[in-house]
């Protein structure tokens, strides 16, 4: 599966605590992300990590564009409801292409882990049939 992760400044350290407590599960998978929230999650799990922009400079954008044609299978978007960027519309933009796609998304560690144990009992298998 092809998971993408990014995390506003303020839950940048809660997604490194994540990967660190998940980084069994997530090293058989493939990882992009935004470039800094990728390069701290590749420093404290030493998991291989394709490093897109920083999300400011246009990785949301990129990850958009991978979720656009259905090679993203699931997002981990850890956002910050109380910065003004949580409101900014390549935010909103995510999350609507994956509805679109129906691509599961976590927006807060609570669903996260959720979707992380889906992924290890093969809950999510059906996306390798949507892209068929």
């Amino acid at each position: 599966m092809n998971i993408a992760l990014t995390a506003h400044d303020a839950k940048k350290e809660l997604m490194v605590q994540f990967c660190i407590a998940y980084c069994g599960i997530l090293s058989r998978h493939n990882l992009c992300a935004t470039g800094t929230t990728g390069k701290l999650v590749e420093e404290a799990t030493g998991l291989s990590v394709h490093r897109f922009l920083s999300g400011p400079q246009g990785g949301d954008q990129q990850i958009a564009a991978r979720i656009s044609c259905n090679e993203i299978d699931l997002l981990l978007y850890f956002r910050d409801p109380m910065q003004k960027q949580a409101l900014e519309p390549h935010d909103k933009n995510l999350l609507r292409l994956c509805d679109l796609n129906n691509i599961p998304v976590a927006t807060n560690i609570a669903t996260a882990e959720v979707l992380i144990h889906g992924l290890e009992r093969g809950d999510l298998d059906w996306r390798e049939i949507v892209k068929l």
